[in-house]
């Protein structure tokens, strides 16, 4: 059972105020755990690769290392990542969500105060191993967070506003906005670097797509001799509507009607189910949406 399931599990059996304390407190415990093994990846596999992981983290990391470098000045990460968290901070408690921002800036301060509080201890020093295992460690930490309704902070409020607004996949597009952090990292402190920071973003990027797909939409059309049920049926589960189209069968010529619905991606799995309860027959053709416009229903961030 994932972590988001079994948060609605304590909500379904303790219900009311009880039951809400209680969903916070288990959300609460997994944004610690996600601050905590961010901060470890920080300490065990970043630092000792000189790596850059992008966003916020990156953009810290980048500017101690440049006041090290050429001012002789060393400060703590805290503030740093915790300034540079200021305005994505406001932009989350402006525009998604209270609750959400709330969560995102316990993550955010636990991590950052992690970072300095815990010892550096290298397991590997080999660059590739580094880049590889640390993407992916990082990538878990900040799907931990969201998979409860958090974030890691920085570039995160940012993708999920224009994720929102745009109701395209804005990670990737992030992805492309940690070149400049890179390209500066590989001016003053090598090119190796900066290329392993890379193949770093690209593992975690690969981790957060595999488990947090709340922003990924599905397009399904499903062939069905009960097509008012099963439109009903992904309304009453999802909130969002469909579409019937007449058709023609081309083996048989018999009359068939495709239900055609956008839903998200975490929710096609239980959709199929539901269909299938309806008519065992049913053929679906389930396909990944790379962009929509229009009007979507977006359930509401806390």
């Amino acid at each position: 059972m994932r972590v988001t399931d079994q948060i609605m599990e304590l909500d379904k059996k303790t219900p009311g105020k009880r039951g809400a304390i209680r969903k916070d407190v288990a959300r609460l415990g997994v944004v610690l755990l996600g601050a905590l093994l961010m901060a470890v990846n920080i300490r065990i596999f970043v630092r000792a690769g000189h790596l850059y992981p992008g966003g916020a983290t990156g953009l810290s990391l980048l500017i101690i290392r440049l006041l090290k470098k050429f001012a002789g000045i060393s400060i703590p990460y805290a503030p740093v990542n915790i300034l540079l968290n200021s305005i994505p901070v406001y932009i989350g408690f402006r525009y998604i969500g209270k609750k959400f921002t709330g969560f995102s800036l316990v993550m955010i301060l636990a991590n950052s105060l992690l970072v300095d509080l815990l010892p550096t201890h290298a397991i590997t020093y080999d660059p590739l191993l580094i880049a590889i295992f640390g993407g992916m460690i990082n990538g878990l930490a900040i799907s931990l967070c969201l998979l409860v309704g958090a974030t890691s902070g920085g570039t995160d409020f940012i993708s999920i506003y224009i994720s929102k607004r745009t109701g395209k996949d804005a990670f990737n597009i992030i992805l492309g906005m940690n070149a400049v952090i890179l390209g500066i990292a590989g001016l003053n402190f090598g090119w190796d670097k900066a290329l392993y920071s890379i193949v770093f973003q690209y593992f975690s990027t690969q981790v957060l797509h595999l488990l947090y797909r709340n922003y990924q939409k599905v397009t399904m059309f499903i062939v069905t001799e009960y097509p008012e049920k099963v439109s009903q049926m992904i309304y009453d589960v999802c909130r969002h509507g469909s579409t019937m189209i007449e058709g023609k069968g081309g083996y048989e010529g018999s009359n068939r009607t495709v239900v055609y619905s956008v839903i998200d991606a975490p929710e096609s799995g239980r959709v199929i189910q539901e269909i299938y309860k309806i008519d065992p027959h049913a053929f679906v053709n389930s396909v990944q949406t790379k962009e929509l416009r229009g009007n979507f229903y977006y359930k509401k961030i806390d």
